[in-house]
């Protein structure tokens, strides 16, 4: 990490500070941000954690999430109370985005913000916003990031069971369960601290995989049994989710996560992708095994972007317009699918 050293004296006083995650956060995104906060508050800091959006129940376990400060039309005054802690910040960490667009409503005041600036992240291409960044796109996840700068701070002994916990989430989820092709030696080592710890991983694993609601898995059987498609020709697998489809199953933030995966667990397909309506845009997910970068077509043509295997993106247009798109770009993409 660039001024290791500066950063460092900026934590020895202290401070008023905001760690802040990306809009529909996912496990890495809050468990890294609330590992962070535990840990700067046993640093003596005030610490006020930022979510952009609601998150998944099945996250809603997770130790200190109920100090988080998530936007939320529903709340009064949510996005007022989020923006007045961002502008009285002297620190904010920007956690798993590398973009402030990815804040959403929060862009303007992040930007604005008088605050020092931290960005810890591991998806390509960052904006350069932040005055330190500890950027990796080698890593796995940004639990993994914030082990490695609480281990440059040589400060590993600060990591109780919660924030252990928090941090084994993240990098539980965003390797998949240490089954993607992102998983090096230093996720399991990283794994095992976690573990000696207090981060227990049978009870982390059941809360986030084996917690579902009935709606969930009839609306996974509906994606699969009436929605799953494979063109063989481009090696992909595809579902599109209309706004009734989605509304007859109730289906809530998170209900989605992992869906995609399907596709890609077909033999032969080499990029899966999910697109459903959200409000007044189509929010598209995309996967894809080998060299094939859905980062590049993500940031191309749907407005998105973020690993070369794992991408997300959005459109304007129609559910109906954007999967035409998609198709009418497979043909363009064949020879690298077919690779």
């Amino acid at each position: 990490m660039k001024n290791l050293a500066e950063l460092e004296l900026l934590l020895q006083s202290p401070r008023n500070v905001v760690v802040i995650m990306h809009f529909k956060p996912d496990a890495d995104a809050l468990g890294s941000s609330l590992g962070l906060s535990g840990f700067l508050k046993k640093l003596g800091h005030r610490v006020q954690v930022i979510a952009p959006s609601n998150y998944p129940e099945f996250l809603a376990w997770l130790p200190g999430n109920e100090q988080v400060l998530a936007v939320d039309d529903r709340i009064a005054d949510s996005l007022a109370t989020a923006v007045h802690e961002i502008e009285k910040a002297d620190i904010i960490f920007c956690l798993d985005f590398n973009n402030p667009n990815r804040v959403n409503a929060l862009e303007k005041p992040l930007r604005d913000a008088r605050g020092v600036k931290v960005m810890i992240d591991h998806h390509l291409e960052p904006e350069n916003f932040a005055d330190f960044q500890k950027w990796n796109i080698q890593s796995a996840s940004t639990a993994g990031l914030v082990f490695d700068l609480i281990h440059d701070l040589k400060m590993v002994d600060k990591i109780d069971a919660d924030i252990a916990t928090c941090l084994y989430a993240g990098l539980m989820t965003d390797t998949g369960g240490f089954r993607h092709n992102n998983t090096r030696h230093q996720e399991f080592l990283i794994a095992s601290s976690l573990v000696a710890h207090g981060a227990d991983p049978h009870v982390i694993a059941k809360k986030i995989y084996d917690n579902n609601t009935l709606e969930r898995l009839r609306l996974t059987g509906f994606a699969l049994y009436e929605k799953l498609v494979v063109v063989t020709e481009y090696r992909t697998a595809y579902m599109a989710l209309s706004g009734s489809e989605l509304s007859r199953f109730n289906a809530q933030t998170g209900d989605l996560e992992g869906l995609v995966n399907y596709g890609l667990s077909i033999e032969g397909v080499r990029m899966a992708v999910l697109m459903y309506d959200r409000k007044d845009e189509v929010k598209l997910s995309f996967r894809s095994l080998g060299d094939f970068s859905v980062n590049e077509l993500a940031r191309k043509h749907f407005n998105g972007g973020g690993h070369r295997n794992a991408a997300g993106g959005q459109s304007k247009t129609s559910l109906q317009a954007t999967l035409e798109k998609l198709l009418a770009l497979l043909p363009e993409y064949k020879n690298q699918l077919n690779a």
